[in-house]
């Protein structure tokens, strides 16, 4: 990919994503929104992010691949169930991940 294509896919996500965002307060004027869709909405913002962790721990291109990211990625899915403070997980996580990395395993 060209240097000018990527910046014109950073612009065009840029202005996506400020469009998306005025929106939602545009179309519901001053009115509060409806306690279920309050819920919803604030499950989205976890949603997205699992979604991005498993999408890039488990794809590589266009196939699925399990490897070393996708053993830190389970490390920390495992602590963090176990209720493991977010700096332990995020260190065992990538420890895990190199000490794979660093034993031949990509």
């Amino acid at each position: 990919m060209s240097t000018g294509v990527v910046w014109a896919v950073i612009v065009l996500v840029a202005v996506t994503t400020f469009g998306t965002k005025g929106i939602g307060p545009f179309a519901t004027g001053s009115r509060e929104l409806p306690a279920p869709a309050v819920r919803v909405v604030v499950l989205l913002g976890s949603a997205l992010l699992a979604a991005l962790v498993v999408t890039n721990a488990l794809a590589d291109g266009d196939r699925l691949r399990v490897g070393a990211d996708t053993a830190g990625a389970a490390v920390a899915a495992l602590l963090l169930w176990r209720k493991a403070h977010v700096l332990v997980v995020v260190v065992a996580a990538a420890a895990t991940t190199a000490a794979l990395r660093a034993a031949g395993l990509s």
